[in-house]
């Protein structure tokens, strides 16, 4: 969804629209504030009672994908080098965590696999050896994993993930907004066959263990999907998940089918559970979360009502547009209810296209699963990163959730790329 070179466009706006499951159709935007803990006492932060949150770090830079080590140590990959230096050590004191060590190029991407610590920039993956305490041996020597990934300036970021088999996953974002022949141009068609396909819009698959590997030698291992920043490797169900950041622009470029309010709202936001060879049917289809059905793209002929993609999957849970999903993580520790075991939570990035409509986002919603698919309504889990109400619907957001990563004695973390805070969030009964 999210698109640099416009992210800037922010305008006021009105109210705030509320995400929707496929499994439950309808939501209430206003969470119930009687289960709530009041924001003075959580970071600026609302959060459901017996949770509590506090800023371990500030000004880190933007703070993109971070993980954390066994030992209670944070990896956090910085969007564009600090003072030369892409990647952060954290290591937690009396509540805070201070900078142990700099090193690295920027990017979005990082994890940690069988005693590698695995970043990627938005050309390369690489990775670091790693010791018995999960430190980087030599910060200066890192291995070559993957080169030559594609880039073209829009939806470049590489996110990336890793399986129990030897496998990396990373996102190649579509560097266009619906495949037309003049992007982001009204009423311009879509490119027969999207060429784009070929080489971007889609997850490819590498081994996590081979060096030097080109990027030609991956394989597709998903595609039809426009751009995905937040995607994680579900251990129960052993099976990749990804959020996909739905087109923009719809009543920009197709006025005459669609309002402002319904451009606001659509398409959905999708969370897809992905396996080898599947198509989630992007350029030539969108999810409708309000008609609960795929439709047909209007550069390839649909209306807003045409329903498309019927050799695409379905989502396994779709959210209002424009919410960008940067982060995902299924949430497998202890220490939360639960009802929070085995969940997703997905960080919205927060929106900057949905005027005259109010922005929205900017918050970390709890998904809940259920014998391995999402279950339930949706819940706003963490809000209050952008500010104030007006701070929040003008998209003039003071912070704005990106990374998630869980800690060892299963406490959850959220970073924020704006001003580079990074949040811990506890449950105590």
């Amino acid at each position: 969804m999210k698109r640099k070179t416009l992210g800037t466009i922010l305008l006021p706006v009105l109210a705030i629209a509320g995400l929707i499951s496929l499994n439950a159709l309808t939501s209430d935007p206003h969470p119930n504030h009687k289960n709530f803990n009041a924001p003075a006492d959580n970071a600026g932060l609302t959060l459901p009672t017996g949770f509590n949150a506090t800023v371990i770090a500030e000004n880190l830079g933007a703070a993109r994908h971070i993980t954390v080590t066994p030992q209670g140590e944070i990896y956090v990959k910085l969007q564009g080098a600090k003072d030369g230096k892409g990647i952060l050590l954290l290591h937690q004191v009396n509540g805070k965590a201070e900078v142990k060590l700099t090193f690295g190029d920027g990017g979005t991407g990082i994890g940690i696999k069988n005693g590698y610590l695995y970043a990627s920039t938005d050309e390369q993956v690489y990775r670091y050896k790693l010791n018995a305490q999960d430190e980087v041996i030599d910060p200066n020597k890192p291995e070559l994993v993957v080169t030559g990934l594609l880039s073209r300036h829009e939806h470049e970021a590489k996110a990336i993930t890793l399986d129990n088999a030897g496998h990396l996953y990373v996102n190649i974002g579509a560097y266009s907004n619906s495949c037309q022949v003049k992007d982001r141009q009204k009423g311009s068609p879509g490119q027969k066959g999207c060429p784009i396909l070929d080489s971007a819009g889609g997850i490819w698959q590498f081994s996590a263990t081979k060096l030097n590997q080109h990027y030609g030698d991956g394989v597709r291992y998903a595609t039809g999907l426009r751009n995905v920043v937040g995607l994680d490797w579900n251990k129960q169900l052993n099976q990749l998940f990804v959020m996909q950041h739905g087109r923009d622009q719809l009543h920009d470029l197709f006025p005459q089918y669609y309002d402002t309010k319904q451009s606001a709202e659509l398409p959905a936001e999708c969370l897809y559970a992905i396996k080898k060879g599947d198509n989630a049917g992007w350029p030539y289809m969108y999810y409708d979360q309000i008609q609960h059905k795929k439709v047909l793209m209007p550069e390839y002929g649909g209306d807003g009502k045409k329903e498309g993609g019927q050799n695409a999957i379905n989502p396994a849970a779709a959210y209002p547009g424009h919410l960008a999903p940067d982060g995902l993580l299924f949430y497998t520790g202890n220490q939360f209810p639960a009802k929070y075991k085995n969940g997703a939570f997905i960080a919205f990035h927060g929106s900057w296209n949905r005027a005259p409509e109010p922005q929205a986002g900017y918050f970390v919603v709890f998904q809940p699963f259920a014998n391995g698919k999402p279950t339930g309504k949706w819940e706003v889990f963490a809000k209050g990163f952008a500010g104030t109400d007006a701070q929040t619907a003008s998209g003039n957001a003071q912070h704005r959730p990106c990374g998630l990563a869980q800690g060892p004695d299963g406490s959850l973390y959220v970073s924020d790329d704006a001003r580079g805070s990074l949040y811990k969030i506890t449950y105590k009964k």
